[in-house]
């Protein structure tokens, strides 16, 4: 195992993934999870390997027009990541947003878990949906 991350390192590590999204990098997304990374948005079952976790991002991706992951605040505890903030997007035309709290842990350089915590059905209000996407982007 890789030596582990100061907290500095791991609030870079969410900084860059914030501009990775920002950027729609979708490959990028995945590349920062270890091979077996989680990705658990708490509202459903969670998405388990790094390609699986580019299926689910890269899904998302499609129709978007823009997103920015605004950080209110950041910082360790315990050695693990909290990322408070404001998600703000362009879907189809559809502007949106939905306040989140990311919650990221590792393993060395690579996040092992990233949860979500959010209000789902607000999410996809704001994007405009009647259906979950969940299960079109496994």
């Amino acid at each position: 195992m890789s030596a582990s991350l100061s907290d500095e390192q791991k609030i870079a590590v969410g900084r860059e993934m914030a501009a990775a999204w920002k950027a729609m990098d979708w490959r990028k997304v995945a590349d920062m999870f270890t091979p077996q990374g989680v990705l658990h948005s708490m509202m459903v079952e969670p998405i388990v390997g790094r390609e699986a976790v580019y299926k689910r991002v890269s899904g998302l991706g499609e129709g978007l027009e823009s997103i920015t992951l605004n950080i209110a605040h950041m910082g360790v505890v315990d050695g693990v990541l909290f990322m408070e903030r404001v998600d703000e997007f362009v879907i189809r035309g559809r502007a949106g947003s939905a306040p989140v709290v990311g919650v990221l842990e590792f393993d060395g350089p690579l996040i092992s878990v990233w949860r979500e915590y959010y209000d789902r059905a607000h999410l996809l209000k704001n994007m405009g949906l009647v259906e979950d996407f969940d299960q079109k982007t496994r």
